[in-house]
């Protein structure tokens, strides 16, 4: 075999070994998945560990009945989606149970019973509902509280607007780009009395019950023993200890965080240890699918220039296919698109679908821009090169791919920045990296501006190693 062919099957086996080593390790009984912030039901914590309502519950009813799982923190609308295509077991996330939902998804008995309340600004002039016309409302998807404020849209004549997670809602209200929100009332009670800048003016409508959420007829086993240990903990006081914890206690005795540690320097020391994780995988990502893409896209900027038509054809279609598709569209079929049409309880890791979908999209960029590189190579090259005997694919490799590379350093430098960016559009499928971790500390202390310019700086950093290693090779090839 070729080196290049040799180097491609050793890389294909090292993935495929580590896909079965990582397979392997996140292998457990059961996978729950949660949402990743929702406070006071669940929230990550000083050190990445995380805390609330519905992770102390699960915990307690697991060691109750004697099962293990492995925990899922994603956003609410991704859980519930991998639970329909069976990339986990259960979902657990403040979830309320509705005859719509009880047609896709099995629950346990209520946990817990909440009703939806209305939030605003300090100093709004927004008093009631009625304020509420032509102005535009903040909701979270797929929770009570959007569900609410849809049914009553039409009536008090406002504008809604749609989010992923609770705190990226509050601020949208906080700083007056919306003027209500709606939420679940312990949230967003738990949320002013650790920080929000918001206030309550409405009582509580359409109470609901939380439930632990199963797909419909399927872990059977796992929901009898959730509503088992639910009764049992309910019986011996754990629960009502759970729900005292975290509803009657200030947020520093639960994270361990203090006044002092709200300064810049306080959080960046206090967070260096989960910073550097989401970190590590932003870098782990980036490099394991720069390289992939690379690949892929010398194969597709060589079948774009070979002669005949069927190898352009084969190049364009994919470039087409694969450039013109929004990466977080890419992700989602990818990671639940699949295995949801693959069924019979297939999965992807999370890791996995990553990097396959920065591969195929990067791939795809690549491939134009090589096949760009080729083409830019004098036609007289190869030409001379066939005219002194050399086979076409000889002549490629020794003629014109030399040259062409060289013209295309720049572009490579370039698409791994766009690359190391790009990662940060996969937390919708649960990856936590660099700009993952970051929403993940302000759920927990709400300091979004100094986080953000935490992440913003880390990120500057990066392309600004990789902006002089691009100069410095321009210089190099010149």
């Amino acid at each position: 075999m070729k080196k290049w062919q040799v180097a491609v099957v050793l890389c294909l086996a090292a993935i495929g070994s580590w896909f079965g080593l990582t397979t392997h390790a996140q292998a457990a009984e059961y996978t729950i998945a949660t949402d990743t912030t929702f406070a006071p039901f669940e929230f990550q914590v000083k050190g990445g560990q995380y805390k609330g309502i519905d992770i102390d519950l699960l915990k307690a009813i697991a060691k109750k009945e004697h099962f293990t799982y492995q925990l899922k923190a994603l956003s609410f609308n991704a859980a519930v989606q991998q639970l329909s295509a069976n990339q986990v077991d259960g979902v657990i996330a403040g979830m309320n149970i509705t005859p719509a939902r009880e047609v896709t998804f099995d629950f346990s008995k209520p946990y817990y019973t909440s009703g939806v309340v209305m939030a605003v600004a300090k100093g709004s002039t927004v008093k009631n509902f009625n304020d509420l016309k032509g102005k535009t409302v903040a909701l979270k998807t797929g929770t009570a509280g959007a569900a609410y404020g849809k049914s009553i849209q039409s009536k008090y004549g406002f504008k809604i607007k749609y989010f992923n997670d609770s705190n990226t809602m509050y601020n949208d209200v906080k700083v007056g780009n919306s003027s209500a929100c709606f939420e679940d009332y312990p949230v967003m009670s738990y949320g002013i009395k650790n920080g929000i800048p918001l206030t309550i003016i409405s009582k509580q409508h359409n109470a609901g019950d939380y439930g632990f959420a199963v797909k419909k007829g399927k872990n059977a086993a796992l929901l009898k023993k959730f509503n088992a240990g639910l009764a049992a903990i309910k019986a011996d006081g754990t629960y009502q200890k759970i729900i005292n914890k975290y509803l009657h206690a200030k947020e520093s005795k639960i994270t361990g965080e203090t006044a002092s540690s709200r300064t810049f320097f306080g959080l960046f020391s206090q967070n260096l240890g989960t910073l550097g994780k989401g970190l590590w995988m932003t870098i782990e990502l980036t490099v394991i699918s720069i390289i992939l893409a690379t690949l892929l896209g010398l194969i597709l900027g060589v079948l774009g220039v070979m002669p005949g038509k069927l190898g352009p054809a084969v190049s364009s279609t994919i470039i087409y296919i694969f450039r013109g598709m929004p990466l977080m569209v890419l992700a989602f079929f990818i990671y639940i698109g699949i295995p949801d049409l693959i069924g019979h309880g297939f999965k992807i890791p999370a890791f996995i679908a990553g990097m396959i979908t920065l591969m195929l999209n990067e791939g795809a960029y690549t491939g134009a821009f090589v096949k760009g590189g080729f083409q830019a190579v004098d036609k007289g090259q190869m030409e001379a090169a066939r005219s002194l005997g050399l086979p076409y694919w000889k002549a490629m490799r020794r003629v014109v791919m030399p040259q062409g590379i060289r013209i295309m350093i720049p572009s490579f430098i370039n698409q791994f920045i766009i690359t190391l960016k790009d990662t940060s559009i996969l937390s919708v499928i649960g990856i936590v990296e660099l700009t993952q971790t970051g929403t993940l500390i302000i759920a927990r202390n709400f300091e979004g501006f100094k986080i953000w310019l935490m992440i913003a700086i880390i990120y500057l950093i990066m392309i600004t190693l990789l902006t002089w290693l691009s100069n410095w090779v321009q210089r190099r090839i010149n």
